[in-house]
C-alpha cells in the first residue's frame, strides 16, 4: 500500500536519501511513528536555512505522527563539521544556554505541542552531559571504527585542511542521540539535511552494534539551491533570520516576494503547506500571467504568516504597498527604517538646508548643475513628496525623528540621508 505522506514528500522533491525506503513505508502505514530532527544552537535564532528539515518534520505531524524536536545543547558545545571547511569557534557554556532558550521559543511557531500528536522538545545536554570520558570511550567509542568514520563525507571533506579530535567525535555524539531517543522514546526515524547522512547512518550503525537488530530509519532532504547558483538564505542585508528583531516580518516578506520565477514553484512545494491542486494552479498563473506574481505573493504570505502570524503579515503587506506607491506618509518612522534598511545611506551637515546643496552633499546628484536640473524636472522627492522649488529649504519637518530624510531620485532610486 502506497503511503500518502511519502507520496506527497516525493512530489514536493523532499526525499533525497533513505536508509530503507520499504521499511519506512511499512511502519508509516501500520503505526503512529515517533521521529526527530535536531538543531544545534549556533546562534540565538534559527535562520531560513533551518526551516526545510523542520517543516518536513511538521508534515509528519500533520499526518498523525509524533515529532521530537532536539536542540543540541550538548552537541552545540562541540560543533558539527558537516558542510564546514574550517574548524568552528567554540562557544561559551553561557552562550550555548542563551541560544538554546532563543531557539526553543521559536519551535512553538513551527510545531503543535498539544494533542495526541504533540511534539516534544528535548535537549541532548540532558543525557550527553551525564556521560564521563571513560564511559564515552568504553560504551560508545569501542563500537565505532576509525576507518568507518574516515569514510564519511563530513570527515573526508575536512582531512585536507585538518579536523580536531573534538569535531571528529561529533558523529558519535549524534549517534548517541539517535540511540537514546530510540530506547527512551521509541523514536524510529531521524530526519536531516543531505549533509547529515553520515551522522544519521552512524546512529543506526551504533544502535545495531550496541543493541543488536534495531528498528530505525533515516531520511534526508535535499540541499536548497537557487536556479541562478546563488546561495539560498542570504539577502542583500545578510542572513535571513526567523527572529523578528534580526529580520523583520517586512524583510522576510520581501525576501520571499523577490523569489525568481525559476525557483518559486519549487519553494512553494518546499516551504508551504499548500496542497498539490493549489500549487499547480499557481504554476499555471506563473506561466500565463507572470506579471501578477501570484505565486510569489502566495509564497511570501504563507511563510510570513506561519512564522510571525497574521498581524505581522498584514503589517508587512501594508509597508510593501505603501513603499511601492510612494506613500511614505502612511508609515511610522520605524516602518520607514525597516523599508529603507538596504538603500544607499549618506550623511550631511545639519547646517545644509537648501535642496540643491543638500542633494549634492548627499551624493544624490553629481553636481549643482545636475541637482538644479533634477529638482526643476520633478525628479526629486522628499519623504515621498515631489519638490521642484530650487529655493526649497530642508527643515526640521523633513527630518524624521530628527534623524533622517528619505529622498527619491527618479522612479525608484531611494536614499536615506542622515544628519551629522
Amino acid at each position: 500500500m502506497t503511503n500518502e505522506l511519502l507520496q506527497d514528500l516525493e512530489w514536493r522533491g523532499l526525499v533525497y536519501q533513505q536508509t530503507d525506503a520499504e521499511g519506512l513505508e511499512n511502519i508509516l502505514n501500520k503505526e503512529q511513528v515517533t521521529l526527530y530532527c535536531g538543531v544545534d544552537p549556533t546562534a540565538d535564532s534559527m535562520h531560513i536555512g533551518h526551516l526545510l528539515p523542520l517543516l518536513t518534520l511538521r508534515r509528519f505531524q500533520e499526518h498523525g505522527h509524533k515529532p521530537i524536536v532536539l536542540i543540541g545543547g550538548g552537541t552545540g558545545m562541540i560543533g558539527d563539521p558537516s558542510g564546514k571547511t574550517d574548524e568552528r569557534v567554540l562557544q561559551t557554556e553561557e552562550q550555548v544556554e542563551h541560544n538554546v532558550r532563543g531557539i526553543g521559543a521559536q519551535m512553538d511557531k513551527i510545531f503543535d505541542f498539544s494533542g495526541k500528536e504533540a511534539a516534544q522538545l528535548v535537549n541532548n545536554r540532558d543525557w550527553l552531559g551525564q556521560i564521563s570520558l571513560i564511559d564515552f570511550l568504553r560504551d560508545y567509542g569501542k563500537h565505532v571504527g576509525v576507518n568507518y568514520m574516515l569514510g564519511k563525507d563530513s570527515v573526508q571533506s575536512r582531512l585536507e585542511n585538518g579536523i580536531s579530535y573534538t569535531e571528529f567525535t561529533y558523529m558519535i555524539l549524534q549517534a548517541i542521540d539517535f540511540g537514546h531517543l530510540n530506547r527512551e522514546y521509541n523514536c524510529k526515524v531521524q530526519i536531516g539535511g543531505s549533509d547529515q547522512w553520515g551522522n544519521i547512518t552512524s546512529g543506526i550503525e551504533l544502535m545495531r552494534r550496541m543493541y543488536g537488530q534495531t528498528e530505525a530509519y533515516g531520511i534526508t532532504i535535499p540541499l536548497v539551491t537557487k536556479a541562478d547558483g546563488k546561495k539560498f538564505g542570504k539577502s542583500e542585508a545578510g542572513t535571513v533570520w526567523l527572529d523578528a528583531d534580526k529580520t523583520s516580518p517586512y524583510e522576510l516578506y520581501q525576501f520571499w516576494i523577490n523569489t525568481s520565477d525559476a525557483d518559486v514553484i519549487k519553494f512553494l512545494k518546499y516551504f508551504t503547506f499548500l496542497d498539490k491542486a493549489e500549487i499547480e494552479r499557481l504554476e499555471q498563473s506563473k506561466e500565463e500571467a507572470p506579471h501578477l506574481r501570484e505565486a510569489q505573493k502566495a509564497l511570501a504570505e504563507n511563510v510570513v504568516r506561519f512564522i510571525h502570524g497574521e498581524d505581522a503579515l498584514q503589517d508587512a503587506i501594508r509597508i510593501s504597498e505603501a513603499l511601492f506607491k510612494g506613500n511614505l506618509k502612511e508609515l511610522s518612522s520605524e516602518e520607514l527604517r525597516q523599508g529603507f534598511k538596504d538603500v544607499p545611506q549618506a550623511e550631511v551637515s545639519n547646517e545644509t538646508t537648501n535642496i540643491v546643496d543638500f542633494i549634492v552633499e548627499a551624493g544624490i546628484s553629481s553636481s549643482k548643475r545636475q541637482a538644479r536640473e533634477d529638482v526643476s524636472n520633478g525628479a526629486i522627492y522628499i519623504n515621498g513628496e515631489r519638490q521642484q522649488d530650487l529655493k526649497y529649504e530642508i527643515s526640521n519637518a523633513d527630518k524624521i525623528d530628527n534623524e533622517f530624510t528619505i529622498v527619491r531620485r527618479g522612479k525608484k532610486k531611494y536614499f536615506m540621508v542622515k544628519y551629522q
